[in-house]
């Protein structure tokens, strides 16, 4: 996400010039006339929408403090008029430029139900300088568009598409604690009423942040478990630590039963994740900022890390998620998702982890856990007719074809920053 404060109102919304594609031709009762055997399922349109939302309340975490929500939702409609959604995890500004003046264009007239034909078209076509960063964010939103394009189509869910689902619930874990600007006596009982609450509201699972400083993150650690004696917890510094620190951190952690620790070192040291695997006694969970089956490849090659998080807003799309996935399994290495944003990318996340399974598999098996961020976030929580349904702690797989929630346009006007438009 961005930390900028612009005014909706001073931003103008833009829209792209047309291709040189081919127009569609209209019959004179106004439908669409197709081009033979593309039986109305060629692109016809792509849109993005850059949306924002000021925070009454500023939190932060070890790198820096945020006071707006930013989200780049990607729109496709295909000739029939079905309508595919899709969101990217990071700078909206940067992804919108890319999918409306490099991709989009390339993307007009494509067979919207190849989604594995159009990835490696998008792939191909920004290899020589894009092989990761913005650029494959970029894609990721287009592919999450077009699989649920694709299950509209085709009347199944994302994760029937995916192989079918294990399961129809999955449990979550709450995302939160955030620091605030307060004395840290008070941000520890303040961390602690909070997660308490997640508790009352019937999670059994919930993830803090760490990283702030160790004496803090030592504190923090001891109170949170203190009060809430059994519930599961993992920890996040957000890369925050250098390797002795993180070991320090992890047998904290691992004393005071925590399931996981995630990003406790930079994903520039690869190799630093095998050292602190071997001194410390919990899992080493990381990938949020990794991407593509071959930047996986790498990080999981070095038998540090034990649960992968691929962010299918951010890591390639579902269709590289389930990439990444398989290779994974190969290793022996769980799936986890990390999940940060809207309804799009928690309904993909849900999804994907209900086609999914626990390595190495057995009849008792402990579920895999969806990440459900708690911070304030109108963009997730005020413009879906349908949402993910989530309650006391469970989220139910949606059913509806797609992604299987329902954007409400009129709503998210109130929202737009800028929007573009790319049609054949």
């Amino acid at each position: 996400m961005e930390n900028q404060e612009l005014s909706v109102s001073q931003l103008p919304v833009s829209v792209v010039a047309p291709s040189q594609h081919s127009p569609l031709q209209e019959s004179g009762n106004g439908t669409v006339s197709r081009p033979p055997g593309a039986e109305g399922v060629k692109i016809k349109c792509i849109r993005t929408h850059h949306l924002r939302d000021h925070l009454d309340v500023p939190f932060g975490f070890s790198q820096w403090y945020y006071d707006t929500r930013n989200t780049l939702w990607v729109e496709i409609v295909a000739e029939d008029g079905t309508t595919g959604w899709g969101e990217c995890y990071g700078p909206s500004e940067v992804y919108q430029a890319a999918i409306t003046s490099f991709y989009a264009p390339r993307l007009l007239g494509e067979n919207a139900l190849q989604t594995d034909v159009i990835w490696h078209r998008m792939w191909r076509a920004s290899l020589d300088f894009a092989r990761g960063g913005v650029m494959m964010g970029a894609m990721s939103g287009i592919d999450m568009a077009l699989w649920d394009l694709r299950g509209k189509m085709l009347g199944q869910s994302m994760s029937e598409l995916m192989g079918g689902r294990y399961v129809d619930e999955v449990p979550c874990y709450a995302t939160g604690m955030y620091f605030k600007e307060m004395p840290e006596s008070d941000l520890i009982a303040s961390i602690v009423e909070e997660a308490s609450g997640y508790q009352d509201q019937g999670f059994t699972a919930l993830k803090i942040k760490v990283g702030k400083n160790p004496s803090f993150d030592v504190r923090q650690v001891e109170a949170i478990r203190k009060a809430l004696p059994n519930m599961i917890m993992m920890a996040d510094s957000n890369h925050a630590y250098d390797l002795p620190e993180a070991i320090r951190m992890g047998h904290v952690l691992s004393e005071h039963d925590f399931r996981w620790f995630e990003e406790p070192l930079s994903p520039e040291f690869e190799n630093q994740f095998r050292q602190l695997q071997d001194k410390v006694d919990l899992p080493i969970a990381t990938g949020e900022c990794e991407q593509t089956r071959y930047g996986y490849q790498r990080l999981l090659s070095t038998g540090g890390v034990q649960i992968a998080q691929p962010d299918l807003a951010y890591c390639g799309g579902p269709s590289e998620a389930l990439k990444i996935r398989g290779l994974a399994s190969s290793m022996g290495i769980n799936v986890v998702p990390h999940c940060w944003g809207t309804m799009l990318n928690l309904a993909a996340a849900t999804h994907f982890l209900a086609s999914g399974y626990l390595e190495p598999g057995r009849k008792e098996v402990t579920p895999l856990l969806l990440e459900y961020d708690r911070t304030p976030n109108a963009l997730r929580d005020k413009l879906f007719d349908v949402p993910v349904a989530v309650s006391n702690g469970v989220a139910q797989v949606p059913t509806g074809p797609g992604l299987g929630v329902t954007v409400n346009v009129e709503a998210m006007k109130e929202y737009v920053v800028q929007q573009t438009e790319v049609n054949a």
